[in-house]
């Protein structure tokens, strides 16, 4: 595949499905999101991977997280939380560890473990695999950033599920000229 192509094609799917990545393509991945472009090489993205068993792991801290921040959630609600760790085989939670550095503001490292995040959704698409990032509430959460082994002020930019396309997205309709101008 041609890289250009792999942009242009990659979509987030609906369903990923068994199997992920294999041990080696999961460090081609890993690879790929450290090669992320990153000022003053300081590296700050982690990886989490959240696989097997530890999904169910990662379930429960998702329910606990939403019952911390929703009181009185209902059971049902809260396993259906659960499910969601479920959604694809392999799971990586990609956070920044900001560190003081004058010439690079807390900014710049969050940006460098998006783009982290952008070259493993890419690489996982380059190996024939459907990939899709999830952010919200939780990764805000100090609880799931301790159980990730972050500081509480490190950032989580966000959840990467990975895994076999069960049911494709809908292909991108950009249209351009709605964000981009000239100078």
């Amino acid at each position: 595949m041609k890289i250009l192509d792999v942009l242009l094609e990659r979509v987030s799917p609906t369903a990923l499905v068994e199997p992920g990545p294999t041990e080696e393509q999961l460090q081609k991945i890993l690879v790929a999101g450290a090669s992320a472009p990153d000022h003053g090489r300081m590296k700050p993205w982690r990886f989490v991977i959240i696989e097997g068993n530890a999904r169910f792991r990662f379930g429960d801290l998702m329910a606990l997280s939403l019952a911390r921040r929703e009181p009185g959630t209902t059971e049902p609600r809260l396993e259906d939380e659960r499910r969601k760790a479920l959604r694809a085989p392999t799971v990586i939670g990609i956070a920044a560890a900001l560190r003081d550095n004058p010439k690079v503001p807390e900014v710049e490292q969050i940006v460098a473990a998006g783009a982290a995040a952008q070259n493993i959704l890419i690489a996982s698409h380059a190996l024939g695999f459907g990939g899709f990032w999830r952010t919200g509430s939780l990764a805000y959460d100090p609880e799931v950033k301790r159980a990730f082994g972050l500081s509480e002020t490190d950032s989580i930019v966000g959840f990467i599920y990975i895994g076999s396309v069960g049911q494709p997205g809908r292909p991108h309709q950009i249209q351009i000229d709605e964000f981009v101008r000239r100078f």
